[in-house]
């Protein structure tokens, strides 16, 4: 059985446009994600934060591709409502030689997509990958569903999708 883990008073989106105002929303989070993407060099189209990603999804203005394993999608949950194509396979994280051509076959490529993995880091391959195949919005989503390592070596305790009380659920 799925549980879910919703948010109740989540300040993360509060300084972001109501999804009701879903231009808004567009014209407010996308570019700041394009400069972000241009300040970190990247060739996609730009760089959302977990809150931002939640707030075009609840808007309908993008769609969440999850890239991570099998492995990882289903033993560490997911996003509700999310498309699941691996970028990289199995515990050896062999790249996915058909990841595109799935693509293909389920997003058009004007779509506003925002790829998603472990900590923000293999996402940003996929996005740039998709670009590159004439994707014209795929967005790499920084931090990731668990967040990056802290002085620890652990995650989810500074960031990422769970850290800020974003819905999800697992198996």
């Amino acid at each position: 059985m799925s549980e879910l883990f919703t948010i109740t008073a989540n300040e993360a989106t509060d300084s972001l446009p109501s999804a009701t105002g879903a231009g808004s929303l567009r014209e407010t989070v996308l570019p700041r994600a394009q400069e972000r993407g241009r300040a970190q060099k990247l060739t996609c189209a730009g760089v959302v934060t977990p809150p931002e990603a939640y707030a075009l999804l609840e808007a309908g203005e993008a769609v969440i591709l999850d890239v991570r394993t099998f492995e990882e999608h289903k033993l560490v949950g997911r996003v509700p409502n999310s498309i699941h194509v691996p970028w990289m396979c199995g515990l050896t994280m062999v790249r996915n030689p058909s990841f595109i051509n799935e693509m293909e076959k389920i997003l058009p490529k004007n779509q506003t997509v925002i790829l998603m993995c472990r900590s923000g880091q293999r996402s940003v391959g996929a996005a740039e990958a998709m670009t590159r195949a004439g994707y014209t919005a795929a967005y790499n989503m920084d931090e990731g569903f668990e967040g990056l390592l802290d002085a620890n070596r652990q995650r989810g305790a500074t960031n990422g999708w769970r850290y800020y009380g974003l819905p999800w659920i697992q198996d």
